[in-house]
């Protein structure tokens, strides 16, 4: 599935969201010319903020379509999961992975971020979490129950709260410190909204997990299921985000 986001990349780039500017600035923490390695970059979305700020990025990228795209943008990416990817000697004082890392082996990932961090350089894994109001929610849930009954996302809860997912970075955490290759993980939380059109959510929701996959007929029962309870809120609503992060330092 991680490969089944560039099918159409133009519109992840366009919708997707981008991480909150104090986010980036305690990653760089006010320093310029930081070579970045942006580990599934996706579109660019992440590595070209950390442009902005000043860095020098290089993406590594498994989708060739969502590659091509972030080359267009700028970006320097090359072909090839995490892993497999060769450094052939470079060094980087900042290894990030935006919304990626579920796709990367855990223990294997690490100790390759380490190995291309710069003694004292910090590995920066983060992502978005969302909770759409529950007549939002509980429209998807049903109506993705009915397009794939036999998909492995059916059955969980229509709202997750942002706990679950603070275990989830817990447990990064867990995994950084068993390779011994890092100083003490950190865990940040940075809490922010974002008002969204009916248009805009539905632009958006195609881009998520689960959905990259579905025909046609499928996607468009979603979409009518999910347009109509934003329709029932007056055509808008305030989404409540939170962006997670563990980071950790490569220990000298």
């Amino acid at each position: 599935m991680a490969e089944s986001f560039g099918v159409n990349a133009e519109r992840y780039d366009r919708a997707r969201p981008t991480y909150p500017d104090a986010l980036v600035d305690q990653i760089v923490t006010g320093r310029s010319g930081l070579d970045v390695l942006d580990v599934g970059c996706g579109t660019g979305i992440a590595g070209r903020q950390f442009q902005a700020a000043g860095c020098s990025v290089l993406g590594v990228e498994p989708d060739a379509r969502m590659a091509d795209f972030a080359r267009g943008r700028g970006l320097q990416v090359e072909v090839a999961s995490f892993e497999e990817w060769e450094p052939a000697g470079r060094r980087f004082d900042v290894v990030i992975a935006a919304q990626a890392w579920h796709w990367v082996d855990p223990v294997a990932g690490a100790v390759k971020a380490a190995e291309v961090l710069r003694p004292g350089g910090r590995l920066a894994i983060f992502g978005h979490v969302y909770e759409p109001p529950i007549e939002v929610a509980e429209a998807f849930a049903a109506a993705f129950q009915r397009a794939v009954p036999d998909s492995p996302f059916n059955g969980q809860p229509a709202r997750r709260p942002v706990e679950v997912y603070q275990a989830a970075y817990g447990k990064i955490a867990d995994q950084l410190r068993e390779t011994g290759r890092f100083d003490e993980p950190e865990q940040w939380r940075f809490d922010w909204e974002r008002s969204y059109t009916r248009d805009e959510w539905l632009e958006l929701i195609p881009t998520t997990g689960g959905l990259t996959q579905l025909r046609p007929d499928q996607l468009t029962d979603v979409l009518d299921a999910v347009g109509k309870a934003i329709d029932s809120l007056g055509g808008r609503f305030t989404m409540p985000y939170t962006t997670l992060a563990t980071t950790a330092v490569r220990a000298a």
